[in-house]
């Protein structure tokens, strides 16, 4: 695929130096999340299978990491602003919201209407505000910009620089605990998580192949990379939160058309098998978007024997109706 104008810096990912520093302002929080090889989940793919447990940190999901990076560099530049904004479906919510009680700046989130009831329960729990406005999250996103604009307060985007320092650290542990890895697999929701996959393996010179998941009802980014440029597509996903983006980041995109190996599409019902296979096999709890990489290793475990598999269980906020009815499916 050949490489597309963007309005930021794509090349610019995080060096080795930057995460390891990013590590020890993540490490103020919390430790190193656990990633474990499971040998049911490995008879179930006929391969290896590795998982990170982004599910055990403070906030249940990766994206605090960003958020705490986030806010260092601004108290690194003495630019801490007295009141943040941002958008959501409820992890980069919970992060922004978790790093800004921290800075002791006041946090406002706007979320689309019919958000998960447990992750705003979180938010507030947090100290934030909640808005919620529109069907979905680039609605909520473009509100977030505007009611920034109208208050003076500084809008925390998605997709930066400074959240992709803290949210590699995952991948820099991940990598340099399994150093064997053949194939890791990533979800996509707008491209922070793959875009720092991409930034460890590079800093860390590792050899595995990166291959981003996205819902087969959310394909900006499927769409976005087959054509070179972005591409807006409709959402329809009722399970993967995590993953239902409208319209693709540029910045994000120009990274992954240079970087990922491949992309797969996997369906509400492949997620669904996947949530419950990973409780059944670990018996640990994945939201849509966090079994999403497990799906997508599932769809693919044909191409995967002999190989060693590493899957991201980005996050663990499923509201219990939910989960219970995937359990019961």
């Amino acid at each position: 695929m050949n490489a597309i104008p963007t309005p930021r810096a794509a090349d610019s990912l995080p060096s080795l130096s930057d995460i390891e520093a990013a590590a020890g302002t993540v490490y103020e929080e919390f430790q190193a999340t656990p990633q474990y090889r499971w040998a049911l989940l490995s008879e179930r793919l006929g391969a290896d299978c590795w998982l990170k447990h982004e599910n055990h940190n403070p906030v249940g999901a990766f994206k605090i990491r960003g958020g705490l990076t986030f806010f260092e560099q601004l108290a690194r530049q003495g630019a801490l602003p007295h009141a943040v904004i941002s958008a959501t479906r409820g992890n980069h919510g919970q992060s922004i919201a978790w790093a800004a009680r921290k800075n002791r700046v006041a946090c406002t989130i706007v979320v689309p209407h019919g958000n998960s009831v447990e992750k705003n329960a979180a938010m507030r729990a947090l100290g934030a505000t909640l808005v919620e406005h529109g069907d979905d999250f680039q609605s909520a996103r473009e509100h977030a910009i505007a009611l920034a604009r109208q208050s003076g307060a500084l809008m925390v985007p998605s997709f930066h620089t400074d959240l992709l320092r803290g949210v590699a650290t995952l991948w820099w542990e991940f990598f340099r605990a399994v150093p064997h890895m053949d194939v890791a697999y990533v979800p996509i929701g707008l491209g922070s998580g793959a875009c720092s996959a991409i930034a460890a393996k590079l800093a860390l010179r590792h050899r595995v192949r990166i291959v981003g998941v996205v819902s087969s009802r959310a394909t900006t980014y499927a769409d976005s990379l087959a054509a070179g440029h972005v591409v807006e597509a409709p959402v329809t996903t009722q399970i993967a939160d995590g993953l239902a983006v409208r319209v693709a980041d540029p910045a994000a995109l120009g990274v992954l058309m240079r970087h990922l190996d491949h992309i797969v599409q996997v369906s509400d019902e492949e997620i669904a098998a996947a949530m419950k296979a990973i409780y059944e096999d670990t018996h640990n709890v994945a939201e849509g978007a966090g079994a999403a990489a497990f799906a997508a290793a599932m769809q693919e475990r044909e191409q995967l024997k002999g190989l060693v598999v590493g899957a991201e269980l980005s996050g663990g906020n499923v509201d219990a109706a939910v989960f219970s009815k995937v359990l019961a499916a």
